[in-house]
C-alpha cells in the first residue's frame, strides 16, 4: 500500500459553530496517513482527497477525542500533585513529573482535595473540520520506517532522498551526528 504525506489547513468547530482551534495564518498540518497522527475521523475524511480541495468533515466524539469516562475524573489530594499555588477550577497541568504523565484539568476544589478529570478536553465532542488540502505526496521510505512525515520545508519531502538526488544531506540536523528534530524519529546521521 502507498502512504501518503497529506498537508492541510483547518479550522475545527463544535456542532454549535464555535472555533475551537484552526491553522489559518499558521502553518499548514502535515500527516502520515495511517500513522495516528491525527483523529482518525479526520484521517478518514480527507483520505483519497487531493490537493486544492476545500471540504466539511464532521467527525463523531468517539472517532475524535473519544466519548467521555467518568473513571477518568477523581478526587485527588492537593498535596500528593506536583503543583504549587493557588488553584481553581479549568486550571490544567501535568499529574507527574514524568513526561507521559497525563494532562488533567481541575473540576472542582473542596478543601484539600482536588476533583481532577484526565479526559481529553474534547472527549465527547462531536466535531466539524472545515479543511483545504495543501499538498499530497507519496511518502518516503524512511518517513514510512520513522512513523511520521519530515519537514515539508526541504528534509526529505520530495524525490529521491531529502529531495534531493541522492548524496549527503543533514537531515535537517545543524551538525554531524544530529537528528531530524523529531523526538520519536531515531534517524541519526
Amino acid at each position: 500500500m502507498i502512504r501518503n504525506v497529506v498537508t492541510f489547513h483547518y479550522t475545527l468547530r463544535d456542532t454549535a459553530g464555535q472555533v475551537l482551534d484552526a491553522s489559518i495564518g499558521g502553518e499548514p498540518v502535515s500527516f502520515l496517513e495511517g500513522a495516528s497522527q491525527i483523529v482518525e475521523g479526520l484521517e478518514e475524511g480527507l483520505r483519497g482527497l487531493n490537493a486544492g480541495v476545500k471540504a466539511k468533515v464532521g467527525v463523531p466524539a468517539a472517532k475524535g477525542y473519544g466519548e467521555r469516562d467518568e473513571s477518568q475524573v477523581q478526587r485527588v489530594l492537593k498535596a500528593l500533585l506536583p503543583v504549587e499555588g493557588d488553584i481553581k477550577p479549568g486550571d490544567q497541568f501535568r499529574a507527574g513529573a514524568d513526561a507521559f504523565a497525563p494532562i488533567v484539568t481541575v473540576r472542582g476544589v473542596e478543601g484539600d482535595e482536588l476533583l481532577l478529570d484526565a479526559n481529553h478536553p474534547l472527549a465527547g465532542v462531536d466535531l466539524e473540520f472545515e479543511v483545504e488540502v495543501v499538498a499530497v505526496r507519496a511518502a518516503t521510505e524512511k518517513e514510512c520506517e520513522h512513523g511520521h512525515a519530515h519537514d515539508v520545508a526541504g528534509c526529505c519531502s520530495g524525490p529521491g532522498e531529502c529531495g534531493s538526488s541522492g548524496g549527503d544531506h543533514n537531515h535537517g540536523a545543524a551538525k554531524e551526528g544530529g537528528d531530524c528534530g523529531k523526538p520519536d524519529c531515531g534517524y541519526k546521521n
